[in-house]
């Protein structure tokens, strides 16, 4: 029963914490409560994408500080499976969400394809204003040299002459 317990209250941490593996932690000082943490996420559609993403955990605040960079990579294999798989509209989907306070403000990451450049881009962003700013980072994964790419001609742009 003991193992139930432990087990399920594991699992409803790793849900409210979102899906990414913490990498790594580092204290912003000994007279902080605040810490940079890093997290890999892998894109649950496109296993061959592996996104890193670092923000600032204050321990013992109400709200942790919206700041946050991402940083993606091709680790694996992409294919024309997986880019099948994905949303393609404007506004993408969401990989990883996890909440950062208890005053409803969440980080989220989004993948947004650009079907004409063949890239994966994705965008980390924070779901509440802070100091007037909507805090995001952006970071893009090229499907060239992947099994995914399309090969396309090429438009060469002419200069205006004008």
């Amino acid at each position: 029963m003991k193992t139930i317990v432990c087990g399920g209250l594991c699992l409803l941490v790793g849900l409210l914490t979102g899906c990414g593996d913490d990498v790594g932690k580092v204290s912003l000082g000994w007279f902080t409560t605040k810490d940079v943490v890093i997290d890999a996420i892998t894109d649950p559609k496109i296993a061959g994408v592996t996104c890193h993403v670092s923000r600032i955990e204050a321990n013992l605040n109400l709200a942790d500080p919206s700041d946050m960079s991402i940083a993606c990579r091709q680790t694996g294999p992409i294919t024309k499976a997986d880019i099948a798989t994905i949303d393609k509209s404007k506004s993408g989907e969401v990989v990883f969400s996890e909440s950062l306070s208890v005053l409803f403000k969440s980080l989220k990451v989004r993948r947004i394809y650009d079907s004409e450049h063949q890239t994966l881009l994705y965008l980390s962003y924070s779901t509440k204003e802070t100091n007037g700013s909507h805090k995001h980072a952006l970071s893009s994964v090229p499907l060239w040299r992947t099994q995914a790419w399309e090969e396309r001609p090429h438009t060469v742009m002419q200069p205006d002459k004008s």
